[in-house]
């Protein structure tokens, strides 16, 4: 049974509305705002009736209390009012009423507007709780085509084990330092720093059209051999691109399904639905920009400064962070002094400033992470 507070300083409207729709509903008459939350303590109501005009606190007043606390901001109130003017109905919408009673109410009337709204309010939440769960199908399976990819990447390049694991890990606690630290916090509203991360997993996925001798080679590269490893970034924006606008080409689809043909139902369903806007802008960003460099000498389009995305500013330094305390087939992997002496000398050369400086100061956090290799 559906249960009703009836919000009202006069006896007789209390009664009236009692009578009405005790059969039913569950009903408790309330004489004041303040009687009402106090209750609130104990029972959650379906709907509240609430009288406009009451000493003390009126109806705008607790209106105004309940939208803003969380747990009640939901609950759907109609006021009771004598009141006619526009004025009044307006700024009652505007408060978050969801309809008006006119006093004294008719018993007919008040029991229809009430069945109404209750419906509405059982469709609203039943189809909230049908996209929350659609909502978490659709997470699932960006983490499981997250995933694979990030795999399928990994066993392709063998010389950089764990590299999309851990800057992921780094990503998520530079950009935690930026956001409290004010560093580009204006472009950084609402960004979830949960996909945010995930979605820097994605940053290699160029790779897939370099071959696998040269990823793999146990040597230093040549000027070519570079040349077509630098194609991975505009290859990844490229690819991410065309993911986003369900359009993977066949020899796209066959190259993926060649190096990870556990991940082809992952892939197809990409392909089918692009569900996943937020996410996929920040991985095509992550993956387009992370080479480019803050005095324009990067690649690939050689951008500078801020014209770079912030997405391509932050990955750059945690990949090369990570580059250079990892052993790799042509090199040992240097101290972390060394690597931090490093990187303070690219600031304002191949990474953003203010980046820079944040990274520095919160260098001891990525100490648990590298305690994993």
């Amino acid at each position: 049974m559906k249960t009703v507070f009836v919000v009202d300083d006069s006896d007789v409207n209390l009664l009236t509305a009692e009578e009405t729709l005790s059969k039913q509903y569950r009903v408790f008459t309330l004489p004041s705002a303040a009687g009402m939350f106090g209750l609130l303590n104990d029972i959650m109501p379906d709907l509240i009736l609430l009288d406009i005009v009451m000493p003390e606190m009126d109806g705008f007043e607790a209106l105004k209390l309940l939208k803003a606390n969380p747990l009640y901001s939901c609950i759907p109130v109609i006021f009771l009012t004598s009141l006619d003017d526009a004025g009044t109905e307006a700024l009652g919408l505007e408060t978050g009423a969801v309809d008006f009673i006119s006093k004294p109410f008719s018993k007919r009337v008040l029991l229809s507007r009430l069945k109404t709204h209750l419906k509405i309010e059982a469709l609203v939440r039943e189809r909230t709780e049908m996209l929350q769960r659609r909502t978490e199908k659709l997470q699932k399976l960006q983490d499981s085509m997250v995933a694979v990819l990030s795999d399928m990447l990994e066993r392709r390049d063998k010389t950089t084990a764990g590299h999309v694991e851990r800057t992921s890990i780094y990503t998520k606690i530079l950009v935690s330092g930026m956001m409290r630290r004010g560093v580009y916090a204006e472009e950084m509203c609402g960004w979830d720093f949960n996909l945010i991360a995930s979605s820097t997993r994605l940053h290699d996925i160029g790779k897939i059209a370099v071959s696998d001798l040269i990823l793999n080679k146990p040597g230093k590269l040549t000027p070519d051999e570079f040349d077509l490893i630098k194609i991975h970034a505009e290859e990844g924006e490229r690819i991410i691109e065309n993911i986003i606008r369900g359009s993977l080409t066949a020899d796209e689809f066959d190259t993926m399904k060649i190096h990870a043909e556990e991940g082809e139902q992952i892939i197809e369903s990409i392909m089918a639905k692009s569900g996943y806007n937020d996410f996929l802008h920040h991985s095509k960003l992550f993956a387009g920009y992370h080479h480019e460099r803050w005095d324009g000498k990067g690649y690939p389009y050689g951008l500078r400064a801020t014209d770079i995305p912030l997405q391509g500013r932050i990955m750059a330094i945690v990949d090369v962070y990570d580059a250079l305390i990892s052993d790799r087939p042509y090199k040992k992997a240097l101290k972390k002094e060394t690597v931090m002496e490093i990187i303070a000398e690219e600031k304002g050369k191949a990474f953003d400033p203010k980046i820079t400086d944040v990274f520095l100061e919160i260098n001891g956090s990525l100490v648990e992470v590298e305690s994993c290799r």
